[in-house]
């Protein structure tokens, strides 16, 4: 299976917080899955760390391939497709990493409700 993480799952999991589910622990843990990061991701955590709003690691590429995650940069079908997404969300970011997964058929791993009202596969971190 191929996984996508959304950020503050991203971050927990680099946190080893405990907010993260032993069944989602499990399905990043397994090497048999593909989990990838988004540059969408990494653009979120790095603007809301600049502006104080969250702490994220200063090697942030580094720890994300020690992970070994996968990178998904973004592309102009990922930017496109947000022309048919349903407005559920007003989040660019999370509109962008929806539109991710409905483009590459990917199951997000997150806590935001509001993914729910999109047609995509989606595990509850």
């Amino acid at each position: 299976m191929a996984y996508l993480l959304d950020a503050h799952v991203l971050l927990w999991w680099l946190a080893d917080d405990k907010t993260l589910s032993n069944d989602v622990r499990n399905v990043i843990s397994n090497s048999a899955n593909i989990v990838f990061v988004s540059a969408v991701t990494t653009w979120e955590i790095i603007i809301k760390k600049s502006l104080g709003k969250l702490e994220a690691p200063d090697n942030l590429e580094e720890v994300i391939l020690e992970c070994q995650f996968e990178q998904l940069p973004i592309t102009i079908k990922h930017t496109m497709s947000l022309a048919s997404l349903s407005k559920h969300h007003d989040d660019p970011f999370d509109r962008l990493l929806i539109s991710q997964a409905v483009s590459e058929n990917l199951t997000i791993i997150t806590r935001d409700h509001k993914f729910s009202e999109y047609d995509i596969p989606i595990i509850v971190a």
